[in-house]
Order: structure tokens, then sequence, then C-alpha cells
């Protein structure tokens, strides 16, 4: 299963998430998500659990749970939306400036 983890403090690490997580079950894969200018850690991230019920114990009893001063927010994550690259949508064109 797939868990969404926020709110996590910006200076942490994959193995101390791993290390959170394995106290209820097995980890498959960590993946911390970062800006994709700057490199830092956005606060939040992704775990796999393979095991469901080890998983929706997880998410229990971490959802709302202080790590470093951060209260985390630990859910089932939901499938990714397919977004825009926002040039049909957004930018000058087809805006009052015109088209370049």
């Amino acid at each position: 299963m797939n868990i969404y983890v926020g709110n996590l403090p910006k200076p942490i690490s994959e193995d101390k998430v791993r290390t959170l997580f394995e106290q209820y079950g097995q980890v498959a894969e960590i993946k911390l998500i970062k800006d994709q200018y700057s490199g830092e850690l956005r606060g939040f991230g992704f775990v796999e659990m393979p095991n469901r019920a080890e998983a929706l114990s997880a998410i229990e009893k971490l959802n709302g749970a202080l790590m470093e001063d951060n209260r985390l927010v630990v859910n089932q994550a939901r499938p990714r939306e397919a977004r825009s690259s926002g040039r049909q949508h957004g930018g000058f064109r087809g805006s009052r400036f015109g088209s370049w």
C-alpha cells in the first residue's frame, strides 16, 4: 500500500522515515519529494508497505504523531492526477495581450 506522509521536518532522511515506519511492518520503498529547482525537501513523501494490515496500522498510529515538533499527516496515498503543461490554459496566450 502506498502511504502519503506530510508535514515532515525539512532536514529529514529516508533512514529516519524508514525507521519510523518499520515499527509497524516491512517497508519496501521510501520516496521523499524534493523541489525540482532547489533540490530541497518539500516536507512530504511516500512510503510503500507491501502488507495492507501493517500499512493500515502505521497510518492509524502515525497520523498526528509528533516528529521533531511537526505533527505528521499520514494517510493512504491517492492516485496521481494528470497535470496539464499549463501552456494551453496559462501564460499570455489567448489573453488580452494577444499571441507572441
